[in-house]
């Protein structure tokens, strides 16, 4: 029989999950307005391209979220007029004369979002932030996606916040392999097995992006060290 304290923790569980999921379309959906407004339905194809390889993509959820945003004063709307259908000069004269009344100027134009000068800083804000829940399931991809807008050093501990977790996950669900091994039927190993061998190949993966991440910081260290070391010898150079 369920307790209401286990229907209080549920009900907290599904909250939390909800507001997750909510916050990873919101970081996506300004990521994508950072790089050029777009209207609803581009912005649905790109949202689909982004989450759709990670996750369900619920549209009924976009709508809200936008509703959301602009009442938050992080993005705003503006309508980009439809171009007028194309008709041939003979066939909207006869028109206008068979009617009696002048060609439609055009259609009703498209809603295009663009993000304001608060949702550039909100969104920044929170690109530069690299603690647990940049790492878990829910968050990391959406924020690997735009890791291009993302500093180095908030990259890397991204990264190794990642690789830290799943190392964890993979310690516990070895252990309780080993335990209980010897109950589990053949197609039950086989499932965990796979789970195993997509943690650890995912391990691996981590480990290749932080190596290059550091070397390029590295690189970039190194480069700033000999303009540094650079300026005085050219100066005198330009006095002789």
């Amino acid at each position: 029989m369920t307790t209401g304290r286990q229907q209080q923790r549920d009900r907290t569980g599904r909250g939390t999950l909800v507001r997750s999921r909510s916050v990873v379309l919101e970081t996506a959906i300004l990521g994508l307005l950072n790089s050029a407004p777009l209207h609803g339905y581009e912005l649905r194809k790109r949202l689909n391209l982004l989450l759709g390889s990670f996750r369900a993509f619920s549209y009924g959820t976009l709508y809200p979220a936008l509703k959301s945003l602009v009442a938050r004063g992080l993005i705003e709307t503006t309508e980009r007029e439809a171009p007028a259908p194309a008709v041939r000069a003979g066939t909207r004269q006869a028109g206008a004369k068979s009617s009696g009344k002048a060609p439609l100027a055009g259609r009703r134009g498209k809603i295009v979002y663009r993000l304001t000068a608060d949702g550039k800083e909100h969104l920044q804000t929170v690109l530069a932030s690299s603690g647990p829940a940049a790492w878990e399931d829910e968050n990391f991809d959406v924020r690997f996606a735009f890791f291009a807008q993302t500093d180095a050093e908030t990259r890397i501990r991204i990264l190794e916040g990642r690789r830290t977790r799943l190392t964890e996950r993979l310690e516990a669900v070895r252990e309780s392999a080993a335990r209980t091994r010897e109950r589990l039927d053949e197609y039950t190993l086989e499932l965990q097995r796979h789970g195993l061998e997509q943690v650890e190949r995912e391990v691996r993966w981590l480990d290749g992006l932080i190596t290059t991440e550091r070397d390029r910081a590295l690189g970039r260290a190194r480069d700033h060290s000999a303009g540094v070391d650079d300026t005085p010898a050219q100066r005198n150079k330009e006095r002789g």
